[in-house]
């Protein structure tokens, strides 16, 4: 847990993972993208841990990528040498980015987003990996990489795209329009939009204890096939879930719902 970009608090089976670069907005520098993943990791190996909230340390969740990194990426493009290879290097450093933000998406939990302030570029990248997103209304969204001359390549387009349709995605896309979180709430991109900072994390806190209550091995499974769903068809979906209810379904956990259902009291579950 000794993160340099990286913050992860632990409150009983909740965990926040912050992003703590409030000097710099929580821009993604190159040790945040390597991190992430770590931080993915150590989570998914603490059994205590039933839901993830995902926020920014001070105003802002993140400005995106740090431009330091682009920076970076075009100098070792542009230096003497053989074109091919400082691509395919480029090409490498994309999908190690890339799977950055899919081990966030693959949390074994239910992972919250609580986004104030700049949710930019990356940051959008980010919230899209997550399961629930909730921010203020005065948050400030934008698929900026169009203005930046770049084509969104970390999963903005390939995730945004359920959430809140092609066709919204591609107009913001095209456009790097600035946004609202009263907007955000308005196409669905997040679930709801709070007046103050403080109304959202109360409520984000709240969801989170709420969700954390529940059967984990069920939440686990709810996510594992959400995300199988998506990309898969209606027919391959329901196969995959009669595999996992086949395995699943009888258990501890359902013994302890139904109890608890009968004998009218809240549950207690194991981690």
């Amino acid at each position: 847990m000794n993160y340099t970009t990286l913050k992860i608090e632990l409150d009983g089976p909740v965990a926040r993972l912050i992003l703590n670069r409030p000097d710099k907005a929580n821009a993604m520098s190159e040790p945040m993208w390597a991190e992430l993943p770590q931080a993915a990791a150590w989570l998914n190996a603490q059994p205590q841990v039933r839901v993830v909230i995902l926020t920014g340390a001070g105003r802002h969740f993140t400005a995106g990528i740090d431009l330091e990194v682009l920076h970076s990426l075009s100098a070792k493009v542009l230096k003497p040498g053989c074109p091919a290879r400082a691509r395919e290097s480029l090409r490498d450093w994309i999908l190690w980015a890339q799977n950055s933000l899919t081990a966030i998406e693959n949390i074994r939990v239910p992972v919250i987003a609580e986004i104030q302030g700049a949710c930019v570029g990356g940051g959008v990248d980010l919230a899209s990996a997550c399961d629930l997103r909730y921010s203020t209304v005065d948050a400030k969204f934008c698929i900026k990489e169009v203005d930046l001359a770049v084509v969104a390549d970390v999963g903005t387009l390939q995730r945004l795209a359920p959430i809140i349709g092609h066709g919204r995605l591609t107009e913001l896309t095209y456009t790097g329009e600035t946004f609202t979180g009263a907007k955000a709430e308005k196409i669905g991109l997040v679930s709801e939009a709070f007046a103050t900072a403080e109304a959202l994390h109360a409520h984000v806190d709240a969801l989170a204890r709420s969700l954390a209550a529940k059967s984990p091995l069920t939440l686990r499974g709810i996510k594992k096939n959400l995300l199988y769903s998506r990309d898969h068809t209606v027919a391959e979906g329901l196969e995959y879930a009669a595999g996992w209810n086949a395995a699943m379904l009888v258990s501890d956990d359902l013994a302890e719902a139904v109890g608890a259902f009968l004998q009218k009291r809240a549950p207690t579950f194991a981690d």
